[in-house]
């Protein structure tokens, strides 16, 4: 009997546990555990980060550095060889306190590579006028027309070599997101 209302305490203490909630607008640093890639992984691949700095509210720390944070990939592309640029975009999903992952709102992290789409134009662009230039000299005028068709042909087989750059976010990279919506959570013990 003793035993029973001791368990049953110790499950009402568990369930009252000081909450707090952290407002709309928290700066979240956090420090990447694992590294993301734009030509691995695709969009809604999982990351794991942690705490750089303590997550404080009502001058209280709810989560201490270190506190494990988990997040997802929002979009991710890699640059094709014609057109397109990269881009990752990351967005935390949840925070692990006491054993329990709550869920988090909030804002993105984003980059985007350069994209190789310009520069393919400009490549063409460049062999196709510098192929009617040599056709031309070479041709006595006539020759420009089959210059700028070899110059087209060589402009494209350079740009077509030269994939778009690729985008990394690399283990220990540190990271800034803020919060979107509150999150009311348990003060860890």
């Amino acid at each position: 009997m003793i035993l029973v209302g001791l368990a049953t305490a110790f499950a009402a203490a568990g369930q009252d546990a000081m909450r707090v909630t952290v407002p709309a607008g928290t700066r979240i640093l956090i420090r990447m555990t694992d590294s993301v890639n734009s030509s691995q992984q695709k969009a809604g691949y999982r990351f794991t980060a942690s705490l750089e700095t303590n997550l404080q509210a009502e001058n209280m720390v709810v989560a201490p550095r270190g506190t494990v944070i988990y997040g997802h990939l929002a979009s991710a592309s890699s640059a094709g060889k014609f057109a397109g640029s990269s881009d990752l975009t990351l967005e935390l999903t949840d925070i692990m306190i006491n054993g329990t992952a709550y869920p988090l709102m909030t804002s993105t992290y984003a980059i985007k590579g350069n994209g190789e789409g310009s520069n393919t134009a400009k490549k063409v662009i460049g062999g196709v006028g510098l192929g009617a230039l040599i056709g031309g000299i070479a041709g006595g005028g006539k020759g420009a027309g089959i210059g700028a068709l070899v110059g087209a042909a060589g402009g494209t087989a350079i740009a077509a070599s030269k994939k778009g750059e690729q985008l990394s976010i690399p283990s220990e990279s540190l990271l800034e997101f803020r919060l979107t919506q509150p999150v009311t959570l348990p003060v860890e013990n």
